[in-house]
C-alpha cells in the first residue's frame, strides 16, 4: 500500500520523466525539497513494491505499475486544483490545500469530483454564477432577523 510520501514520489517521477525524459535523485530532492539520502531510501521502498526500478547511480526508471500510478497522483492533482480554482480559492492557499486533500479522499471521490469538474467545464455558465454569487457582498446570504425577514 502507498503511504501518502510514497504517492508524493511517485507524482514527482513521474512528472519529471515527462517532462524531462529522466528523474534523477538530485532532481527529485529539489522539487520535494528533502535530502538526496531521503530519496535514496524512498527509491530503495518503492523499488521493493515494484514501482520503480533502481539501482544506485544507475538511474530511476518506472515500473508499468509506478507510471499507472504516478499518471493518476498526478491528474488527481490536477483536478483538485481546477476544482480549487473554480471555486475562487487563491493559488497560494490552494497549493497547500491540495497537498492536504489529495492524499485523503477515496477513489470513489475522486471519481464523482472529477465529474464535477468535468461538469462545469461544460457548463461555465455555473461557474459565472457561483462567482457572482461570491462577489456580491463577499458571498454572504443576506442576514435575517428571527421572523426570518432580512435584516437592513
Amino acid at each position: 500500500m502507498l503511504t501518502p510520501s510514497m504517492e508524493d514520489y511517485l507524482e514527482k517521477i513521474y512528472e519529471l520523466m515527462k517532462d524531462k525524459g529522466y528523474a534523477r535523485v538530485s532532481d527529485i530532492a529539489s522539487s520535494l525539497a528533502v535530502q538526496p539520502s531521503s530519496v535514496t531510501k524512498m527509491l530503495q521502498k518503492l523499488d521493493e513494491q515494484h514501482y520503480v526500478t533502481y539501482e544506485k547511480y544507475r538511474g530511476i526508471l518506472l515500473t508499468k505499475t509506478g507510471e499507472r500510478m504516478g499518471r493518476s497522483m498526478k491528474q488527481r492533482h490536477g483536478m483538485l486544483e481546477e476544482l480549487l480554482r473554480m471555486l475562487g480559492i487563491s493559488e497560494e492557499v490552494l497549493r497547500g490545500d491540495v497537498e492536504g486533500i489529495e492524499h485523503h479522499v477515496s477513489p470513489q471521490t475522486v471519481t464523482q469530483l472529477q465529474n464535477l469538474v468535468s461538469w462545469f467545464q461544460t457548463h461555465p455558465q455555473y461557474i459565472e454564477a457561483f462567482t457572482k454569487y461570491r462577489s456580491d457582498e463577499n458571498g454572504e446570504q443576506p442576514h435575517q432577523t428571527e421572523d426570518g425577514n432580512r435584516a437592513t
